[in-house]
């Protein structure tokens, strides 16, 4: 008797010395798939960001493309690129496409409160204007109307003004913003763009403003409005429809949005954002003579030669089978969504794949990660979603005693 239990506790020392014997080979395996896998995506990473690149490639291109301004260029939003450029960084007066930063920082300042703003001597500006009065009563939301439409100076002095007392303090807010945005070679001295020689921006950060701009809902709505109505809080009955002077939304199907913006000394400019199939691409413009045309020229060649990829799965589902659960089967979900920007012509060339298990053991927590669909394009994954559990699963109730447990 003696010796048979012996005999058996040799067979599990064994059996559970193999055991871990495994498990060591595992890991040990393991460990060189995931330096091997850790190896092969910095190699992907390094051909993506080439592919990424697409300026590069896009620029030979654009020896055909032709535009009248002296500062020029053609951002995409998607992937923050610049696609085509003519004095990018040169400091230049921005005229009243200065008005994209006040409005953004009007409208953040009314979603807080939205509070009556009272037209005063202080704040009557000369140039374009919303027709106020003094005495006038108008909410802040309704002064960026004023701003982006009929590009009022009054509209703007009225917004810094009220936001922070007075219009030294509220460049000083704007230039802060300004920074963070990454506007490195931008200055702002008036909130309206009236001239002043200390008031400048660029080309390329003009592009990066309104593209930061248009990330906030209610400026995008109001910049696509052709006309917008304003009710007047005082004197009651009072109200004007204002018309866009962009006419770039009238003009061009795929605008949806900018401003412009004339002194003399300035000469003409012009920012707007125009989208197709998912692609977004913002142009400027400054001291133009031809911007209308400059603004479809740049946008007709992007959207000629690029693509945007929608690598979004958050709208898709996947039935998983269950084992061991309350359940047979569980719906899994993705809440990844990526854009990617390739050349026009490599766009037909991006597969996507489904990896998923074809079975999961419960329980299982919500949010587990349980397979992925990955775009590649060519030999490159150029984007990879997550595909998780998206409700709890509870596993059966576990019987007890040794014969079961031994079994789990």
């Amino acid at each position: 008797m003696k010796r048979k239990f012996t005999v058996i506790f040799l067979c599990f020392a064994i059996l559970l010395g193999y055991g871990f014997a495994v498990l060591g080979e595992e890991k040990q395996s393991n460990t060189d798939n995931i330096n091997s896998q850790i190896n092969i995506e910095k190699e992907n990473e390094k051909k993506l960001s080439k592919l990424q690149d697409i300026s590069g490639v896009i620029s030979k291109a654009s020896t055909k493309l032709s535009v009248s301004a002296e500062g020029v260029v053609l951002y995409c939003a998607n992937n923050n690129q610049v696609i085509y450029e003519k004095n990018q960084h040169k400091k230049m007066k921005m005229a009243s496409t200065t008005k994209v930063m006040t409005s953004l920082l009007c409208l953040e300042a009314a979603a807080a409160d939205n509070a009556p703003v009272t037209f005063t001597k202080e704040m009557i500006a000369e140039g374009s204007s919303m027709y106020l009065e003094k005495g006038d009563v108008v909410r802040l939301r309704d002064l960026v109307v004023g701003m982006l439409l009929p590009s009022g100076n009054d509209a703007a002095n009225a917004a810094a003004i009220t936001i922070c007392g007075s219009i030294e303090d509220f460049a000083q807010l704007m230039n802060e913003r300004a920074a963070q945005i990454g506007m490195k070679d931008t200055n702002f001295v008036t909130p309206s763009g009236l001239d002043d020689e200390n008031h400048y921006s660029t080309p390329y950060d003009m592009a990066l403003l309104l593209s930061y701009a248009m990330e906030n809902a209610e400026f995008a709505e109001i910049a696509a409005k052709k006309t917008c109505k304003v009710e007047f809080e005082k004197p009651k009955g009072k109200s004007y429809t204002y018309g866009n002077h962009n006419k770039l939304l009238s003009q061009y199907e795929n605008c949806i949005g900018g401003k412009t913006g004339f002194t003399k000394a300035a000469g003409r400019c012009l920012v707007s954002v125009a989208e197709k199939d998912g692609l977004r691409l913002i142009a400027v413009t400054m001291k133009a003579s031809d911007d209308w045309n400059d603004h479809k020229s740049m946008f007709n060649f992007g959207f000629d030669n690029l693509a945007c990829i929608r690598c979004d799965d958050t709208k898709n589902s996947f039935e998983i089978n269950v084992a061991g659960g309350t359940v047979d089967k569980v719906t899994a979900g993705s809440l990844d969504s990526k854009d990617f920007v390739v050349q026009k012509s490599k766009a037909d060339n991006v597969k996507r794949y489904v990896y998923t298990p074809s079975f999961i053991y419960a329980p299982v927590e919500r949010g587990h990660k349980l397979g992925k669909v990955i775009y590649v394009l060519g030999d490159l994954i150029i984007a990879e979603n997550k595909i998780q559990v998206m409700e709890n699963i509870e596993g059966l109730p576990v019987k007890k005693g040794f014969w079961n447990l031994f079994k789990k």
